[in-house]
């Protein structure tokens, strides 16, 4: 399976973006990120068709879509802070993950290499 992630760039506070990520295969699906000197933080997943999972920090800002028909999946982000700085990498996992595992950096089988979103003015 392979992932390529795309949409990153620089942007005010306030401002969006829309991450996509094109993937070859996979079943549960989820966006992590990564801020220099700290460890990749889970942001979004699609566990499967309407079942979405966030983190504290993004819900109500950001959304988790997926288009089966194009195989990619999308992370449409609002109100982006600063603090949302980061390099923002796609996962997948081989099987449907339950809601609890959703979150862990170890249970996703396939990462893609990451796309840099900078939140400043």
């Amino acid at each position: 399976v392979q992932l390529q992630a795309s949409g990153g760039g620089l942007v005010q506070p306030g401002g969006s973006l829309r991450l996509s990520c094109v993937a070859s295969g996979g079943n549960s699906m989820a966006w992590f990120r990564q801020a220099p000197g700290k460890e990749r933080e889970f942001v979004a997943a699609y566990r499967w068709r309407g079942n979405l999972v966030y983190a504290d920090s993004v819900k109500g800002r950001f959304t988790i879509s997926r288009d089966s028909a194009k195989n990619t999946v999308y992370l449409q982000m609002n109100s982006l802070k600063p603090e949302d700085t980061a390099v923002y990498y796609c996962a997948a996992s081989r099987l449907t993950l339950i809601q609890s595992q959703a979150r862990r950096v170890d249970v996703y089988d396939y990462w893609g290499r990451g796309t840099q979103v900078t939140v400043s003015s």
